[in-house]
Formats: structure tokens, C-alpha cells, sequence
């Protein structure tokens, strides 16, 4: 987790949410139309800019409502860092989507402290690295999963309010 819209106090910005939920069709036909090449040109720095005004840890959206795909890899990784068999971690954390994916099985997340901060930061999912996807293509060729993300999370929003 990073950096949630903020006013100079340091409060959530009123009615981010609203707003986005509102521009949901403009996103989707902005989506459709981009020019892929310029807006992968422009996401590094609209991607920083959002993360320098932006807490996620004021938010933690993702952890709270959302779970990440826990891959093979990640499970081996978490389990041996929290000293675990893999079959106990899948049984105490884990249950299978029906996409067939390892997900939480419960809200929020686990590992999600009380103050926001996840307790396996460093060992965390490679989808909790990679999210919300504002640096990456993913942004683009999953339109469905940009639109979804833009709804609880405001940097998502961000960087389509500053690209549109």
C-alpha cells in the first residue's frame, strides 16, 4: 500500500467516490478508444504524481473489501515466512474463487493491521505489489478490472480523471 486523496489537513477528499462512480461510461469509451502507446508513455509520471498525493494508508480500500490472487509462489513465500506448512496456510487463510484462484477467505484482509499497514508487507502477494496497476498496461487490456478498481480506489481514479 501506498498513499488517498487528500486535503491539505489531510483528509479524505470529499466525494471522490461519487465522482467516479459518475464518470464510469467516460471511462470505459476512453478505455476503448486510448491510444495505447501515448498513454503507456504517460502513465510512469501520472502514476507518481498520484502516489505523491495520495495515502494509501488513510484508505486501504483493497484490503478491507478486495483480495488479491494468492499464486503458488506467493503461498510458498508467506508460508515459510509465517513458519507455516502450505496446506495449514490454505486451510487457516485461503479459500478457492470461483475462477479457481486461492483468495482471503475473510474481510478484510488477514493481514491488514489495525493501523492499515499490512503485516506481510514484504512478503505480500505479487497482485498487492502490482496493485492498483496505474504503471502497467493491465490499466488498458483489462478495462473491466480498471473500471471495477476505480470505483473503491482513488488513485485509480486519479490517474483516469488526469488521462481523460
Amino acid at each position: 500500500m501506498r498513499k488517498v486523496l487528500q486535503t491539505q489537513e489531510g483528509e479524505l477528499m470529499p466525494g471522490w467516490q461519487k465522482r467516479s462512480m459518475e464518470h464510469q461510461k467516460l471511462y470505459k469509451d476512453f478505455l476503448q478508444r486510448a491510444d495505447k502507446k501515448k498513454i503507456l508513455k504517460q502513465l510512469p509520471d501520472i502514476h507518481e504524481e498520484a502516489f505523491e498525493k495520495i495515502d494509501c494508508l488513510k484508505c486501504a480500500n483493497c484490503c478491507k473489501n478486495y483480495s488479491p490472487r494468492f499464486k503458488t509462489p506467493d503461498i510458498k513465500r508467506i508460508s515459510r515466512y509465517l513458519k507455516m506448512k502450505e496446506g495449514d496456510f490454505i486451510d487457516t487463510y485461503l479459500r478457492l474463487d470461483e475462477e479457481g484462484d486461492y483468495v482471503a477467505k475473510l474481510r478484510p484482509c488477514p493481514f491488514l493491521g489495525a493501523d492499515n499497514y499490512c503485516t506481510i508487507y514484504e512478503e505480500r502477494p505479487s497482485d498487492c505489489h502490482r496493485f492498483p496497476y496505474t504503471d502497467e498496461d493491465v490499466l488498458l487490456k483489462r478495462p473491466h478490472i480498471t473500471l471495477k478498481n476505480s470505483s473503491f480506489c482513488p488513485i485509480v481514479h486519479f490517474v483516469l480523471e488526469r488521462l481523460v
